[in-house]
């Protein structure tokens, strides 16, 4: 191949990519993975289970439960995923932009006065309200648009949604209706994670008493756990969330969805610490023998929970460094973590190596429990100091755009 060839330089250009990944990735002290083929083969996996009669959208609110907005919407959006729902029009702005022709729901509605940002961008406000749907057609009207939207009918979560006896009232409105077009009727789950709850049973006939009302308007009620309930749930669309990105879902997983996200952090120093002495703020935790302690280079300020540490009273989360699980030891501070790497071969807790606090080896729900939280507050809250890359969870991956 002669010098300056195509294939030349995009040789050079990915040595050069490279080189700049390992220079930022020598000035950070943590580093965070995320696999956005895990999440499109994760909704993949999700569609399969409910069959190509239901539509299967993906739920990418908060930034994509923290995995980045723009690279897991193309990334769905290449598996074949084109209905998506936001929280809120910013988000479904760019959702837009990277996907030109998905269709885009807004679950916290229509703002007030906003209604023409959500026609700009083309997106569908879930109407939770009579003073929302109220809103929306009276747009729609002074426009001479039947723009889309959905209704959200609550059925007992007691958030957002219009009651069922308002959602009979707005069915029995057939002028107001023509002003535009409804284009889903939905309902949320209270307690789907807990799958023999007889609420669930009781808000799904709650939401089938409406059967009729709105002719030829698909409808949605399943969620992530919705999905696990039974086809009964599925109705025409589903909109998964935390399963795309490899949260729990049910204490047993029957599809084996995958982790989506692997934080680690550098290990700054190891320290021998004699019997009886007290570690971080608070000598929260105290040694019971001569102990080995890693220090990392993350902590509260990286988004990994101050609870999660550990202390005399009660045991915290836990590590992974090569093959052994490594127990935190004391108070995670802002910037610090102290694991117990005593057992752990010298030649591997050493200056330098990375311990994952979660991922494929260390599960993200258990993490998420010992800090007394779910792990949908693990990925939303995840930090911006670690450098965020993009790949596969074990291999080579590359810096992101988020």
């Amino acid at each position: 191949m002669a010098p300056g060839s195509k294939d030349t330089r995009h040789t050079l250009a990915a040595s050069d990519l490279q080189a700049a990944q390992e220079a930022q990735d020598a000035a950070c002290g943590s580093r965070l993975t995320i696999d956005t083929g895990a999440i499109a083969a994760n909704w993949q996996t999700l569609r399969e289970r409910v069959g190509s009669a239901v539509v299967c959208a993906a739920t990418v609110k908060s930034d994509a439960y923290g995995c980045g907005l723009a690279p897991t919407v193309r990334a769905l959006a290449s598996a074949g995923c084109s209905t998506f729902f936001v929280a809120l029009p910013q988000e479904g702005a760019t959702v837009r932009r990277e996907v030109p022709g998905a269709t885009i729901y807004v679950l916290n509605g229509l703002l007030p006065g906003a209604a023409a940002h959500y026609a700009e961008a083309m997106l569908r406000p879930v109407l939770g309200s009579l003073a929302e749907v109220e809103e929306w057609a009276v747009f729609c009207s002074s426009r001479k648009v039947a723009l889309e939207a959905a209704l959200h009918v609550d059925t007992g979560m007691n958030r957002l949604g219009v009651t069922v006896e308002e959602a009979r009232r707005i069915a029995a409105d057939p002028a107001m209706l023509a002003t535009f077009r409804l284009s889903l009727v939905m309902s949320h789950l209270a307690c789907g994670a807990t799958p023999k709850d007889p609420f669930n049973r009781e808000q799904l006939a709650r939401f089938k008493s409406l059967d009729g009302l709105f002719p030829g308007v698909p409808r949605s009620m399943a969620n992530s756990a919705g999905v696990f309930l039974g086809a009964d749930y599925h109705l025409d669309l589903v909109r998964p969330g935390i399963a795309l990105y490899g949260g729990e879902i049910l204490e047993s997983d029957p599809l084996r969805l995958r982790p989506a996200v692997k934080l680690e952090a550098r290990i700054l120093q190891v320290r021998h610490v004699p019997a009886g002495a007290g570690v971080g703020y608070g000598r929260a935790q105290v040694t019971n023998r001569p102990t080995r302690l890693a220090i990392l280079s993350t902590g509260y300020g990286d988004g990994y929970h101050r609870r999660a540490g550990s202390s005399d009273i009660r045991p915290g989360a836990k590590a992974w460094l090569s093959g052994h699980a490594v127990p935190l030891f004391g108070r995670i501070s802002m910037d610090l973590i102290a694991v117990d790497v005593t057992d752990v071969p010298q030649d591997l807790a050493r200056r330098g190596a990375y311990v994952q606090l979660y991922g494929p080896d260390m599960d993200m729900t258990q993490v998420a429990s010992a800090a007394e939280t779910i792990d949908y507050e693990l990925l939303t809250g995840l930090g911006r100091r670690s450098l965020r890359v993009y790949g596969p969870l074990s291999g080579t991956a590359v810096q992101g755009d988020w």
